[in-house]
């Protein structure tokens, strides 16, 4: 399945299993995608996190609007707190090497108390890919639940993994 047919899926069953008078989402839930084509030479990361839980992490309050990501009040020290964050939670190693991550762009979807917060990174690899490791552990110093779900492409191939406190990371090879 596709990536956003997955999260599309995703967040339909959020908005179905929540009731109106829910003040936060039931499920706790990352996807990550991560794409790699050796023709391009080009590896490319996409995190998709829920809002509330980013703001949880980075200023201890759920509904904070100090942040106000993807807005044109947007605070200046916001995407350095997020990748603060998730620097500490989440890593990416091609060949061994953990990739530097700097946020490409970013964008808010879906409504409510279900707004995610999508970021994509890029990454140019110029050797064949042989190995990729994957550390996804975000949020799960605030929740117990926390699952993180990342699929992998490489040259048309494809992973899935679950992470979480238990299982932080996985290792790939090609």
């Amino acid at each position: 399945m596709k990536f956003k047919t997955v999260c599309r899926l995703f967040f339909l069953f959020i908005l179905l299993g929540q009731s109106a008078q829910v003040t936060s989402h039931p499920l706790r839930l990352s996807l990550c995608e991560v794409e790699y084509t050796g023709s391009k030479q080009l590896l490319t990361i996409n995190l998709k996190l829920f809002l509330m839980d980013v703001n949880e992490a980075l200023v201890f309050d759920p509904n904070s609007k100090e942040l106000a990501f993807c807005q044109p009040n947007e605070s200046a020290q916001a995407n350095q707190m997020l990748l603060d964050y998730l620097n500490q939670f989440f890593y990416v190693k091609a060949n061994g090497r953990k990739i530097n991550l700097k946020i490409e762009s970013k964008k808010l979807s879906g409504e409510g108390d279900n707004v995610a917060l999508g970021i994509f990174f890029k990454y140019q690899q110029h050797q064949p890919l042989i190995s990729l490791e994957i550390k996804n552990a975000v949020f799960t110093d605030l929740f117990f639940d926390q699952n993180n779900i990342v699929y992998v492409h490489v040259n048309g191939e494809s992973n899935s993994l679950m992470l979480n406190k238990k299982t932080t990371t996985h290792r790939l090879t090609f």
